[in-house]
């Protein structure tokens, strides 16, 4: 493959302290497109510099690309930084809490810590939750779909701007204190945790993935 198409991408890489505005109209070709997304890694050690409000922006403006049947917008992107991680680590640990107590265990004083350190882990939080809309041709699953959909091109759109990401969801995430926190509806669902930032770390070769028990062509 080598055609070229104008895409957006930055002169850095991931690692680099100091990340570049988005370079619109760069050419890269296919297989070098292909390659990038395939070096997509989930980064857990993540630490400043952050995104800036514009990057944000412009990563969520990619991620409202998805396939979206009937444009029902069916995603709502918030994001947590600063000290306001620290309330959203009240609120892992008042899920904990009540998680604990509904299934007749008891919480460590560690993992009680631990629970509400879970927003330390990067220095902006884009949580991705659903807003259902009724539509007779539109049933709930492809709402869901889409935005799973939305937290891919998300996640590729930072990658694109020199930034590392990890997708985490866990056991918290529809509890109750979560989906009321966010203000989420019962019929909704919290669908991703997208920590973002700058990783140290270099990025991990991705062992091959065997397509066959994937894959079936039919004709």
């Amino acid at each position: 493959m080598n055609s070229e198409k104008n895409v957006s991408e930055t002169t850095n890489g991931e690692n680099n302290n100091t990340k570049s505005p988005i370079v619109t109209n760069a050419q890269v070709t296919d297989e070098q497109l292909i390659n990038w997304i395939k070096s997509r890694r989930s980064i857990g050690n993540l630490n400043i510099p952050a995104p800036t409000e514009s990057q944000i922006k412009a990563a969520i403006d990619c991620a409202v690309t998805a396939p979206d049947h009937k444009k029902l917008q069916p995603w709502r992107f918030i994001v947590t930084q600063g000290n306001a991680r620290h309330e959203l680590g009240r609120a892992f640990l008042a899920a904990a809490e009540a998680k604990a107590v509904r299934e007749g265990e008891e919480m460590t004083e560690k993992s009680r810590k631990k629970t509400y350190n879970m927003p330390l882990r990067a220095p902006v939080i884009i949580t991705v939750v659903t807003q259902m809309q009724e539509h007779k041709k539109v049933p709930p699953f492809e709402q869901l779909l889409s935005a799973g959909a939305a937290v891919q091109n998300l996640i590729l759109a930072l990658k694109a701007q020199g930034f590392s990401t990890v997708w985490r969801t866990g056991l918290l995430a529809n509890e109750p204190a979560v989906k009321e926190y966010f203000g989420v509806g019962p019929d909704d669902y919290v669908t991703a945790f997208v920590y973002t930032g700058s990783s140290p770390c270099d990025m991990p070769a991705r062992k091959p993935i065997d397509l066959e028990p994937l894959l079936r062509f039919e004709s």
